[in-house]
């Protein structure tokens, strides 16, 4: 565990990152895995069908991602105050919600499967394969819910380092058996599932086996799971618009996908590919922000206010010099990256490919502005704002998806995601602004009650006297 309340905090965040990031590589290649053996093995459209499913899949995985992550903020606000007690029950409350969504989620995806891939228009050539790859991932949402949560929780408490060596294992689990179910059992796309469902359930028996051997302040009880409403409610408030979030931002995803699906098969197989390679170089940004949630939730748990806006103001810099790095790196470098995925037999997904990566390069410091912002207001408990973000996301999606691709083709469907980035910096910064002077102003408070403290005990203590530690709230 870590306490990242104490210390340089350029440092703490920095540090607390790299396993997040090394983390958040390992879980990209889950992804990645699939595209590489499906793309090299089965051919480009069977690469399609994984590729027509990606926001499907966003919309129900980034859900439980996004609801987790919102769960974890309770807890990491309770450690941060060092309400101990809290923070088990803040875990038990966490458990119970996300047994009931896993519950919902699993019976809404299987059902609503097929509407939802024709709603996108998915092409009837890659039709079958999408069918069976997205209804094998989602068989194992509890899986995902699992190592989620676990992960989240973990990190909560400042632990970054020990999820990262369970992804990691499970991401090694996920590849061996790619290549067993695909190469010698045959299995095809539901192969490349079925590894991710198994490598993740891996994954989650590590996370638990490692809290009961080693994180006693998480040894709940029967006693913790006595859970009143209020506190089902704080939890239940906090996770879910951040679910909502990423759902509403996974049906803008959804809307652009049926556009590109309308472009054809070498749109999706490109976005496919190039998507890929985009969403590893934005891992430090999205990194970064998730640093910050754990940073800001802990400190305003703790009091100590400036020090959020002294770890924000940093972090901007470092990302947004990693952004900029970012951007250049797949503009100049991005066609034999893709060629790696895909080889050099389809010379028209290669320049499409090219297109993705000059348009959504250029555009990756606004991206960054908006992973440490968000993050950060929802480390501070801003439950609504998450949604309204994820509203501007989408309305610039649909915009995108009903003008842009019509006048522009593919280059106006890969607009879609930085029209996207400035639908939700518009919402967020000024909504950071305002936390901003609201933090100052908490900070002001505090430091006059310290000053009327201490005055207090000059005058009645006169020897040095050590301060006391704050009782834990029960």
């Amino acid at each position: 565990m870590s306490d990242l309340t104490k210390g340089n905090s350029l440092k703490l965040i920095f540090f607390f990152t790299i396993p997040l990031l090394i983390g958040n590589l390992f879980q990209q290649l889950y992804n990645v895995s699939d595209t590489v053996v499906v793309g090299q093995t089965l051919g480009v459209k069977a690469l399609a069908s994984v590729g027509a499913t990606g926001s499907i899949n966003f919309l129900i995985i980034g859900f439980a991602q996004g609801l987790t992550a919102g769960l974890a903020i309770i807890t990491a606000t309770r450690f941060g105050a060092r309400d101990y007690r809290g923070v088990r029950r803040s875990f038990a409350a966490s458990i119970v919600i996300a047994i009931i969504m896993t519950i919902v989620l699993t019976a809404l995806s299987l059902t609503f499967v097929d509407p939802i891939l024709k709603l996108m228009q998915t092409p009837a050539s890659i039709y079958p394969n999408a069918r069976i790859f997205i209804r094998t991932i989602f068989a194992g949402i509890f899986a995902s819910m699992a190592f989620n949560l676990l992960s989240n929780i973990i990190r909560a408490l400042g632990d970054s380092r020990t999820p990262l060596i369970f992804l990691i294992i499970g991401t090694i689990v996920n590849v061996f058996l790619e290549l067993l179910f695909i190469l010698v059992f045959h299995m095809g796309v539901a192969g490349a599932g079925w590894a991710t469902v198994i490598s993740q359930v891996v994954a989650s028996l590590l996370c638990v086996i490692y809290i009961v051997r080693s994180i006693p302040l998480l040894h709940i009880s029967r006693e913790d799971f006595k859970i009143d409403t209020k506190e089902l409610w704080a939890h239940f408030s906090t996770g879910m618009p951040m679910g909502f979030q990423l759902s509403i931002i996974a049906i803008g995803t959804m809307v652009m996908q049926a556009a590109l699906n309308s472009l054809g098969t070498d749109s999706v197989a490109a976005s496919t590919a190039a998507s890929k390679v985009d969403q590893l170089c934005s891992l430090p940004m999205s990194s970064f922000g998730v640093t910050m949630a754990t940073f800001a939730a802990q400190n305003f748990g703790a009091g100590k206010y400036s020090r959020i806006l002294e770890g924000v103001k940093k972090t901007l810099w470092l990302s947004g010099t990693f952004a900029v790095s970012a951007g250049a790196l797949v503009i100049f470098l991005g066609r034999p990256i893709v060629t790696l995925i895909i080889g050099d037999a389809d010379e028209h997904v290669i320049q499409l490919s090219q297109t993705y990566f000059n348009i959504v390069g250029s555009t990756y410091l606004l991206l960054s502005v908006l992973f440490i912002i968000r993050n950060t207001l929802q480390g501070l408990g801003r439950r609504v704002l998450p949604t309204l973000a994820g509203v501007g996301e989408l309305t610039m999606r649909v915009f995108a998806a009903l003008f842009m691709v019509g006048a522009f083709g593919y280059a106006g469907a890969v607009s879609a995601e930085p029209l996207a980035w400035l639908g939700s910096c518009a919402i967020l910064v000024p909504s950071w602004l305002s936390a901003v002077r609201q933090l100052k102003n908490l900070q002001r408070s505090e430091d006059v009650a310290a000053g009327k403290t201490e005055k207090k005990v000059v005058e009645s203590v006169p020897v040095t006297s050590a301060k006391q530690p704050v009782p834990a709230q029960n």
